[in-house]
């Protein structure tokens, strides 16, 4: 049986980690994302790169989802990585970027589960897998990201309902809140405290780690362990969780 899985925002970071993790376990992927570039990056970097597929596409349009699906000629999903997403601060004013977050982080993972289920559904594996990667922004707040912590929180609250509504189609849902870590997005926003700080870099990364008990940012392929973990065949009793990889900086 061919475990084809979907994963969107594949081309850096985190994405990219879980496509080299699930590439190592025999997975057969579609790559989403909206840069190309780095998606043929990611896939360049993969073992076995032509089991994979890459396409293009902005999840905010759910046309560009069924189309990718549609092109790629599978037949059914073992599971989807919902990954992809934007950061950065937003205020209320003409260039308020309330809608831009809100529209890719929350409305865009939607769409990809949505266009995906069909796919899902038709799969004969024991149990269909939803693995969404939120933030711990879902849990604090910070100042100027209320665009950002609102949609990592709707990505929860979206989680929760999901994996009541598919228990029955035997389709486990669950989250990752990852806490700092060690990619281009996390390094943009630690320069942006420190500038807004009159600090540098260094200083920042220092003054964030005080709020982290293991003082140090976790590494992409952490989180890509923990996804693989939740897509594995032997886990079928973990739906409707938050799973918390954070160093210690929240324990709730």
């Amino acid at each position: 049986m061919t475990r084809t899985v979907v994963i969107t925002g594949a081309g850096t970071g985190i994405g990219q980690a879980i496509a080299k993790t699930l590439d190592s376990q025999g997975y057969s992927l579609i790559l989403l994302g909206r840069s190309r570039g780095n998606l043929e990056s990611t896939k360049n970097s993969l073992s076995n790169r032509n089991s994979h597929q890459i396409f293009s596409c902005d999840i905010r349009q759910t046309n560009a989802i069924g189309e990718a699906l549609r092109t790629s000629g599978t037949k059914s999903l073992y599971g989807i990585v919902v990954n992809a997403g934007v950061g950065g601060e937003n205020h209320y004013d003409k260039k308020d970027r309330w809608q831009e977050i809100l529209d890719t982080n929350l409305s865009g993972s939607y769409y990809s589960i949505q266009e995906c289920l069909p796919y899902l559904k038709k799969n004969e594996a024991e149990f269909g897998k939803i693995i969404i990667i939120s933030s711990i922004l879902a849990r604090l707040g910070v100042p100027g990201y209320s665009a950002y912590c609102a949609s990592k929180a709707g990505l929860l609250g979206l989680m929760r309902s999901l994996a009541a509504e598919l228990a029955t189609n035997k389709i486990l849902v669950n989250a990752i809140c990852p806490g700092w870590v060690n990619t281009s997005m996390a390094h943009e926003g630690l320069q942006t405290f420190a500038d807004a700080l009159s600090i540098s870099k260094e200083e920042a990364f220092r003054n964030a780690m005080q709020a982290v008990p293991l003082g140090k940012m976790s590494e992409p392929d952490e989180v890509a362990q923990l996804t693989a973990f939740l897509l594995g065949e032997a886990q079928t009793s973990i739906t409707g969780q938050t799973l918390d990889i954070n160093g210690g900086a929240i324990m709730p």
